[in-house]
């Protein structure tokens, strides 16, 4: 496993959509344990593939309940909201209040391409929008109410 370096905000690789994954190999394997590793190393909740410089709908999350591996992972269902500030390893020491679903349904397939669905609540909800957003180029920050100032994110 190797670390891999974080895309920082303004890099147009943020802007883009990503293209499906068709092969699953060990190179695929190999990204999602790199991107495990960067995740957390970095103290993050989830890490999508554009944010270390690869166009594919690749997504891992950790929201303490263990690594999350979502290929090709799509959106099914969605209910309630929630509002809360986020923040984003591509736009350290950034954060805005976000509304996002307070569940959602997946869809997505493992590492070795078998199709599964899983269902967020909470946190867990929020972080696979906000990396899914990330496969189609959309930063957090375009979906904020309003972004925290500095004095707001001492408490």
């Amino acid at each position: 496993m190797a670390i891999r370096n974080i895309v920082k905000e303004g890099d147009d690789i943020l802007t883009k959509v990503c293209r499906p994954v068709e092969k699953f190999d060990d190179k695929l394997g190999q990204m999602l344990d790199d991107m495990a590793e960067t995740m957390k190393m970095a103290d993050g909740v989830g890490l999508a593939a554009p944010q270390i410089g690869i166009l594919r709908r690749v997504v891992v999350v950790d929201v303490g309940e263990g690594v999350i591996e979502l290929v090709n992972p799509r959106i099914i269902e969605e209910s309630g909201e929630q509002r809360d500030a986020e923040g984003c390893l591509s736009c350290p020491g950034e954060y805005g209040i976000v509304a996002r679903p307070m569940h959602v349904v997946v869809e997505a397939q493992d590492r070795y391409g078998k199709k599964f669905t899983i269902e967020g609540e909470e946190l867990k909800a929020r972080a696979f929008c906000h990396e899914i957003d990330h496969l189609d180029g959309i930063i957090f920050k375009k979906r904020a109410i309003r972004m925290l100032k500095p004095e707001e994110l001492e408490g």
